[in-house]
């Protein structure tokens, strides 16, 4: 399984390298790439930051071609999910994460903050996965993964509304969905 997982990942990076990738264009190769990622046993997940620290302010450019600052946020839990087109396990992550922001947007602010893409595909895979939530990207100097130590894709980072960061979870898991059901039930 490992080699068809790779040989679909090769595919979709192979298929994403136009800078012009259209929003139709990049569907099937979302779609294709999906089945065989979720069909992978959930790994390498890693809980850290058990003690608070600032989250740290950035402002980053919107997929509406607005601006966005974190520090806006101030007064409501935010949770930022690092993520890129690139990522098997993002991609995977998805439809989850689209589901825990319907049942519990009026409890939280969902970023989506895109790492290592172009523009185009960024906005285009925006649209195709239909987003709903505000998404920003990083740019190519990754200054913003940088300063919240992103090791691996995806992370998902929970700041509480005193802007403290809660929990890092590393990895696609299934206990930061439990761990939203804890906090917001």
């Amino acid at each position: 399984m490992p080699f068809k997982l790779l040989i679909m990942t090769i595919i979709l990076l192979v298929s994403l390298n136009s800078e012009a990738m259209s929003p139709e264009a990049l569907k099937p190769e979302v779609d294709r790439a999906l089945p065989v990622v979720a069909s992978e046993k959930e790994k390498n997940a890693e809980f850290n930051h058990d003690d608070k620290e600032l989250a740290p302010d950035f402002t980053l450019p919107e997929v509406n071609g607005g601006e966005f600052t974190l520090s806006s946020l101030r007064g409501q839990y935010v949770i930022l999910d690092f993520w890129g087109t690139w990522c098997g396990w993002c991609l995977k992550a998805m439809p989850k994460m689209k589901e825990y922001h319907a049942k519990y947007k009026d409890k939280f602010v969902l970023v989506g903050v895109d790492c290592g893409d172009a523009t185009a595909k960024w906005k285009a895979a925006v649209q195709v996965l239909q987003l709903p939530w505000t998404n920003v990207q990083v740019g190519r100097d990754n200054s913003v993964s940088r300063m919240y130590n992103v090791k691996g894709f995806p992370t998902k980072v929970i700041i509480d509304p005193n802007g403290y960061i809660v929990k890092t979870i590393n990895g696609e898991d299934p206990r930061f969905y439990q761990l939203l059901d804890k906090m917001f039930k």
